[in-house]
């Protein structure tokens, strides 16, 4: 007996949602569609049919080869667009990286574009997002795991696959070029899943777990606005990666994480078998829950309450699992290159040195190649930081109170965060790795400082990960070892066409 079709097509529909991984070779088809992730239906944009986007998976050495197909037809959501890879080096490959305008220029709808890189030296929990304008708040972002065939944590863990990804994602019932300038998130959604407040009794996401199995977690924040405090009730979580860095084993009751940020955490399911409560509560607007469930407990929603964190990640208490020399000598400012990134916001726009990051229409990897070599001339006017080749960088980030705190990002590197957000001391031994900190508040003295070695040829983008900031310009781009440029970043002939193609475009199609 055949399945009708519209079964066919329902379990079809349902596939991404239940198996879902793609990758390293693969095709991601970009498109608009209604969808109800927390029970209300919007227009947003889509990955390969689906929000968030399918996990794409791979191993540590892997040749990515990601097809972006652009069939967007809402301008509201923008009809162009570009993706980023959060999380890795791009070495080599800096066309490949995805900020419009800085890296590449977009995709015109009706086309697409070859997102060719390898990944030799890295492994863990990473994602991509549209980096063009807010495009990713509507919809443009999921998850992305390299896995190490010889993790040096497996010992830790039994299960580690698809099912053990974690999104938590900011979702807004309004389009993001069409809301307010700082909108606040109507629901926050786990898996894709969650409630607003006119949807109470919307699905939640129900996460299955094995009494007496151990489970690494991988936790991505596909934010674009609110950091969260992440807790499993009754659990405790060992957490093991910081944005793709291998972490040595610690032991919390609740995790704070910022926008783009990842942890691996392994979770012991060794409590009575029943429900359990997963929460994330914003720092501001709604929360968001899902369902652990262990196998053999009861389809119905948990009864548990949620005990006082006593023991919560501190970022200060994070040290790579190996040695990771700091670049520099252990003292302030011991470096080849220090730059202090003063912020500043003047009611409209954000500032870093005076600055505010207005997007060039030659994107800077092209003003690069076209021979521009000098800070001075490359655009953005007062953006663009020109870093030594082979150097020490330190930079400095006093914190700034509109829209406190701001996680930033770099692009091509993980960092040493030698101060973190909370602490005055500066750690130049054993300090976590990685690509997203936040850079606190004003209230506590923040004045997170970050060290990263030039090792990378090639503009990189530095901006806060709040999508709403980045848009106002809270951002700069550190231009590494211009000279080499050229030679380190071969460009293929399909990047070439992107301007052309996208300059020739009306502004109904952008």
């Amino acid at each position: 007996m055949h399945a009708p079709v519209w079964a066919i097509s329902l379990i079809l529909a349902l596939i991404p949602h239940t198996f879902g991984a793609i990758g390293p070779r693969t095709e991601l088809v970009i498109s608009n569609a209604a969808i109800a992730p927390d029970g209300y239906t919007r227009d947003a944009v889509v990955v390969n049919g689906i929000f968030p986007g399918p996990l794409i998976t791979g191993k540590k050495g892997d040749h990515f080869q990601i097809n972006v197909v652009d069939n967007l037809t809402n301008h509201t959501m923008l009809k162009t667009t570009t993706i980023h890879w959060h999380g890795f080096f791009q070495k080599g490959t800096n066309w490949a990286d995805g900020p419009a305008f800085v890296n590449q220029c977009p995709i015109a709808s009706g086309h697409s574009f070859l997102y060719d890189f390898h990944v030799p030296d890295q492994a863990g929990t990473y994602w991509y997002h549209s980096h063009l304008s807010t495009q990713y708040c509507d919809g443009l972002r999921g998850p992305l795991v390299v896995y190490d065939p010889h993790d040096p944590q497996a010992h830790l863990y039994d299960v580690d696959n698809d099912q053990t990804v974690i999104t938590l994602a900011d979702w807004y019932h309004v389009a993001a070029r069409l809301g307010s300038k700082f909108p606040t998130a109507d629901s926050t959604l786990i898996n894709g899943l969650g409630r607003s407040m006119s949807t109470p009794t919307a699905t939640l996401a129900v996460i299955n777990v094995q009494h007496g199995k151990r489970y690494r977690f991988r936790l991505v924040s596909i934010s674009c606005d609110p950091n969260y405090v992440f807790s499993i009730d009754g659990h405790s979580m060992t957490v093991i990666e910081v944005d793709g860095v291998n972490s040595q084993p610690l032991n919390v009751d609740s995790i704070q994480i910022f926008a783009a940020q990842r942890y691996s955490f392994v979770l012991n399911a060794n409590q009575p078998v029943e429900n359990y409560w997963i929460r994330a509560t914003a720092n501001f607007g709604p929360g968001g829950l899902a369902v652990l469930r262990y196998k053999g407990a009861a389809d119905e929603e948990p009864t548990t309450t949620q005990s006082p964190s006593v023991n919560p990640l501190v970022e200060t208490n994070l040290h790579p699992l190996k040695r990771m020399p700091v670049p520099g000598r252990p003292v302030a400012g011991g470096v080849d290159k220090a730059i202090n990134l003063a912020f500043s916001f003047n009611g409209s726009n954000f500032f870093i040195n005076n600055a505010t990051f207005i997007p060039p229409t030659v994107p800077v990897l092209l003003q690069i190649l076209s021979g521009a070599h000098l800070a001075q001339d490359l655009l953005p006017p007062g953006s663009v930081y020109s870093l030594p080749p082979r150097s020490s960088i330190e930079i400095t980030m006093p914190a700034l109170l509109p829209g406190s705190p701001h996680p930033f990002h770099l692009h091509g590197h993980v960092f040493a965060v030698v101060r973190s957000a909370g602490s005055t001391s500066y750690n130049y031994h054993d300090p976590i790795f990685r690509d997203v900190v936040s850079t606190g508040t004003p209230v506590n003295g923040d004045n997170v400082t970050i060290r990263f070695e030039t090792n990378n040829p090639g503009p990189w983008f530095l901006h806060c990960h709040i999508d709403w900031h980045l848009d106002l310009g809270f951002a700069v781009v550190m231009a590494e070892d211009i000279a080499d440029v050229k030679a380190a970043n071969p460009v293929p002939h399909a990047w070439s066409q992107l301007c052309p193609i996208y300059d020739s475009l009306g502004d109904g199609d952008h």
